[in-house]
């Protein structure tokens, strides 16, 4: 069953006026079905927190709506159902920070139980929401607040953070080391071993393994992309310099 299907009988099992409370009902709904579980809670997560950066610059560009539907790959049949969680966190009183705080709470059950989003899935959501936060070409300053607030709230360090929005926006003539969370001066061979360790780390299926659903393979691909092509960048120049040395 797909993560659509599957967000669909949950739906269709449920009546939700307003989106407060529907994170934490999937932890009871698919109690004894933890992948399931924490699947569709990363779904969830993500389509809250992207309705809500989506109007955080005051805007809801259609860049930024094609930005989503291209990391969810929503089948025709299951679109509606989207459309309606969308909605439902758009209009929602609730701030961003409630649903930040809640997947966050998730993950903290989940060194206790085993059955909710693994800790490292929340950079996942955080890389997701900078994919769709720059597809209008620019990274807004209140859009930058909104995910350095999340950020904050799943407990993602200062340095994670700029290793992740250097994937995504330009931070300066440093940008591909940022890419690659690594400083002016290191060797060749240090690098590489950096940069092999990093494509391990995020190859897709092991960013999967952690609990991104199947559907969602295109923030992985383009992750491995950028650090691929930051590698691309940097490469030749350590190599020369560590000859020339």
């Amino acid at each position: 069953m797909s993560i659509w299907s599957s967000i669909a009988d949950f739906f269709t099992q449920t009546a939700y006026s307003a989106f407060s409370n529907v994170i934490e009902a999937v932890r009871t709904y698919f109690e004894g079905d933890a992948e399931t579980r924490r699947r569709v809670a990363f779904s969830i997560a993500m389509i809250a927190l992207s309705a809500k950066m989506a109007k955080a610059d005051g805007i809801v560009s259609e860049q930024e709506v094609r930005a989503f539907q291209d990391i969810f790959e929503v089948p025709e049949k299951e679109a509606h159902h989207v459309s309606r969680l969308y909605n439902l966190a758009k209009q929602d009183v609730a701030g961003f920070e409630s649903y930040a705080g809640q997947i966050a709470s998730l993950c903290r059950s989940s060194q206790t139980d085993g059955m909710e989003v693994g800790c490292d899935a929340l950079a996942d959501v955080l890389d997701g929401l900078f994919y769709i936060a720059k597809a209008d070409g620019y990274v807004h300053d209140k859009e930058m607040a909104f995910l350095r607030r999340v950020a904050e709230i799943f407990a993602i360090e200062e340095d994670e953070f700029l290793l992740i929005a250097g994937r995504h926006v330009n931070l300066g003539p440093s940008d591909p080391y940022a890419v690659l969370g690594l400083t002016r001066g290191v060797t060749y061979q240090e690098a590489k071993q950096h940069y092999r360790k990093l494509v391990r780390q995020n190859h897709p299926d092991l960013v999967i393994a952690r609990g991104m659903p199947y559907e969602f393979q295109k923030i992985a691909n383009h992750r491995l992309a950028a650090i691929n092509a930051a590698w691309a960048t940097i490469e030749k120049k350590l190599d020369q310099h560590d000859y020339a040395g």
